[in-house]
């Protein structure tokens, strides 16, 4: 079975409904996976904007050391280094310069940028991520070079 990662939210290519964009409540939106590899101890999630005026993609969500039996994640994860549910979960910082910088913030395109794409990138790790809270993505993705698994890949899509 393919590692596949999904969002009762949104089709894959599919917009991306306001209530979890800048312009609603800007809440993570659910979402779950399937087929995961054998071997997996963790998971890792990064969420970025490619299309964003800036040299490197925007980064709107850094989401690490998911425990490996975990299939889902439900819509507003709070934004707080450390989380409850799921349990022993990090989270990382985003590229916002202002207000709430650690975990989730949704699309917010500029007006008249056009259609945005954001990669809901979900890794399947065969060892633990080793980084305290509050990481950035360029640190996650260095730590997990060379313990990826399989990647599965969710895009929605925004335009104000």
């Amino acid at each position: 079975m393919t590692f596949v990662l999904r969002s009762s939210a949104f089709e894959p290519n599919r917009d991306i409904p306001s209530k979890y964009t800048d312009d609603g409540e800007d809440i993570s939106p659910p979402l779950s996976w399937e087929g995961v590899p054998d071997g997996t101890q963790e998971f890792a999630l990064v969420c970025d904007d490619p299309d964003a005026p800036t040299p490197d993609p925007w980064v709107h969500w850094v989401l690490y050391k998911i425990p490996a039996d975990v299939r889902s994640l439900p819509e507003g994860i709070p934004p707080q280094e450390r989380l409850d549910q799921p349990p022993g979960a990090l989270q990382g910082v985003n590229s916002w310069h202002t207000g709430q910088r650690i975990g989730y913030r949704g699309p917010s395109p500029p007006p008249g940028s056009g259609v945005h794409h954001y990669h809901f990138k979900l890794y399947a790790l065969d060892a633990p991520v080793e980084l305290p809270p509050g990481a950035t993505k360029e640190q996650l993705l260095q730590a997990i070079q060379g313990h990826v698994l399989a990647q599965a890949e969710l895009v929605g899509t925004y335009r104000r």
